[in-house]
């Protein structure tokens, strides 16, 4: 029998999820319902679905229809991919209405929220599930197994450092996640990536977080528009005069898609997707350290910069028997213009391991093709195929593994804000154990 799936939210991350439903599995999966802001985008995602997936128009419903498109469609589960702000709405009323919910990263942006979640889907016991597709990416899967075959011991210590672009990191800055109201910054937007793939990796839960945060690039305080000769800019980039010399103008009616799903649908709701990186508006963070201490003893330095001029990562896991790191690039691409988010550069990804007394050697690095290094398509076959395969790396997120990722940004927050260090579980209570693999530390 298909499983019935209704979607609430159809902007540029959504669509993975929809293609997969349509295209991918409909022997398993079938979109009864989708529900947004904006009937402009609904009316799109439709066309879509018949025009390229070949199937039939799903029934829409605004997004103060919500409970009616449950009462009405009766769907078993609720992709979430709205907001990140409006996650924890939708989320807690599918799972009080008798609903699963597959919900995009950040699972929400702050402890109330989290709280709310964790406290229905234990009264409830409806079944939250995050998607994180970097847990199904070939290279880090690599990393992953050879952690947990204990080939450095007892991982110590972390550092890690991600780079975001002056492409894909921009693009932050652009759009509704410049507003912490709205994302959590990306400390919890974009980092919940990164804080899970560490809890993953080394089978932890952060304990504690210290954190020094700022914005010195992006932003009307900054002063980089000036240095870069921007004055008298506009609020968007369609509308300004400074676009020829500025090189951060994105062109929003060249893509296709970002002027059908953005600027044609404007009037409905009234958001801009080309908003002016160096607005005064603009109250999230682009430089971001931090600290943290794990319940396994590990501690983490952890650095992330949305400048940059090359898009990925360096991380390195030392251990009581070595040292094993691993590099990655990715590909330059902005939400939503048609390119795959996140692939690896050929010959980028690099994995080395340090052993204490032996030589050093390059491990050779699985082939990762498509979105977030090679992690979207499995991810999505583990949602929807009747039948997912036993995955000994436990890769599937729950509401624990869920809250769990994003505390440690939303502490940083807070660290932040006071200039303290943070104590996790002054935060949210009464979490779940979080399913961890075991890991062979001698």
């Amino acid at each position: 029998m298909k499983k019935r799936y209704a979607q609430v939210g159809v902007g540029g991350r959504s669509e993975m999820y929809t293609q997969a439903i349509v295209q991918e599995f409909p022997k398993e999966a079938e979109l009864v319902g989708i529900c947004d802001n904006n009937r402009g985008r609904m009316e799109l995602r439709n066309r879509l679905i018949v025009n390229n997936y070949k199937g039939r128009p799903a029934p829409t419903y605004l997004d103060t229809e919500f409970d009616r498109m449950i009462r009405e469609q009766k769907p078993d589960a609720v992709i979430v991919t709205s907001r990140d702000c409006t996650h924890d709405r939708y989320i807690v009323r599918a799972m009080e209405l008798g609903c699963d919910v597959v919900t995009e990263k950040p699972m929400t942006i702050d402890a109330k929220k989290c709280q709310r979640i964790v406290d229905v889907a234990r009264r409830t016991g409806r079944r939250v599930r995050v998607t994180f597709n970097y847990r199904y990416s070939p290279p880090r899967m690599q990393v992953k197994d050879m952690l947990m075959r204990g080939v450095i011991g007892k991982v110590l210590s972390v550092d890690f450092s991600w780079l975001l672009n002056t492409s894909h990191g921009a693009d932050y800055f652009r759009r509704w996640h410049r507003e912490k109201k709205n994302s959590g910054g990306l400390i919890v937007h974009k980092a919940t990536h990164h804080f899970d793939l560490i809890n993953w990796w080394i089978s932890a839960s952060p304990v504690e977080v210290f954190a020094m945060g700022a914005r010195r690039f992006y932003g009307a305080d900054t002063g980089m528009a000036g240095k870069l000769g921007l004055q008298g800019h506009a609020e968007r980039c369609l509308t300004c005069r400074c676009r020829k010399q500025c090189k951060f103008y994105l062109d929003i009616k060249k893509s296709v898609s970002m002027k059908e799903m953005y600027l044609d649908c404007e009037r409905y709701d009234g958001y801009f997707r080309d908003r002016c990186v160096f607005d005064k508006t603009i109250d999230i963070e682009d430089t971001m350290n931090l600290v943290v201490r794990y319940n396994t003893g590990a501690f983490m330095s952890y650095s992330l910069n949305a400048f940059m001029p090359w898009e990925g990562y360096q991380v390195a896991f030392n251990g009581t028997r070595g040292r094993l790191e691993h590099d990655c690039v990715e590909s330059v691409y902005i939400s939503g213009d048609g390119r795959v988010p996140g692939e690896t550069i050929p010959n980028g990804t690099k994995i080395r391991l340090y052993p204490h007394f032996k030589p050093a050697r390059s491990i050779k690095v699985a082939v990762a093709k498509g979105g977030h290094g090679g992690g979207d398509y499995p991810l999505l076959a583990d949602i929807f195929s009747s039948r997912p395969r036993r995955d000994p790396y436990l890769r599937s997120a729950d509401v624990a593994g869920g809250a769990m990722s994003i505390l440690t940004g939303i502490a940083a927050n807070k660290s932040m804000r006071t200039g303290r260090p943070v104590r996790i579980d002054s935060l949210v209570k009464r979490i779940p154990p979080v399913k961890m693999t075991p890991m062979k530390e001698w």
